[in-house]
């Protein structure tokens, strides 16, 4: 009797254990958070948009989304932290294999531009200055993710057909400024 449930549980972990992809290809490799005189405005790039595993996939016309969520926080040091702004950016690439181009906001013949268009994300304006107080400390967090379809669920990330980054924090910042 108390053999099935131990050989369901070392069938549980086999499976979990053959079904997680090998590598997760997908990072942010730079966040940037400029605090000038009129908006908050980030910029930041992923390595690994399109990984290998999507190559066939994006091929035979099926099309790869990428998502970009970027929050700003009010850090409060004895409290939780506030959540001022979030904007999720989401990009498609979707290649046409009659013509032989891949579609992104422009018409391009070769994968590499796609994928450069594709993982960055230049000039976000989160918020106007103006509206953050001048005494508190700010951050931002960014995260990326990668999927066929657009579907990014916990089984499409099991089987491959999805990645996603873990938050990416920038430093504290102020807009008071300091010499």
């Amino acid at each position: 009797m108390r053999a099935r449930p131990i050989l369901g549980v070392c069938f549980t972990i086999l499976i979990v254990a053959i079904a997680v992809p090998a590598s997760a290809e997908l990072r942010i490799s730079s966040l940037s958070v400029y605090l000038n005189d009129q908006d908050v405005t980030v910029q930041t790039t992923v390595l690994g948009a399109i990984p290998a595993s999507f190559t066939e996939s994006i091929r035979s016309g099926i099309p790869s989304h990428v998502r970009f969520t970027v929050e700003l926080w009010q850090h409060r040091p004895m409290w939780l932290d506030r959540l001022l702004q979030r904007r999720m950016v989401e990009r498609q690439l979707l290649y046409a294999s009659l013509a032989g181009e891949t579609r992104e906001p422009y018409v391009s013949r070769e994968l590499r531009d796609a994928q450069r268009v594709l993982s960055e994300l230049r000039g976000l304006k989160l918020m106007p200055a103006a509206q953050l107080d001048q005494s508190e400390l700010f951050y931002v967090r960014v995260r990326a993710e990668a999927a066929l379809s657009g579907q990014n669920t916990f089984l499409t990330r099991l089987s491959g057909a999805a990645e996603e980054t873990p938050w990416m924090d920038s430093s504290l910042l102020t807009i008071s400024r300091v010499q």
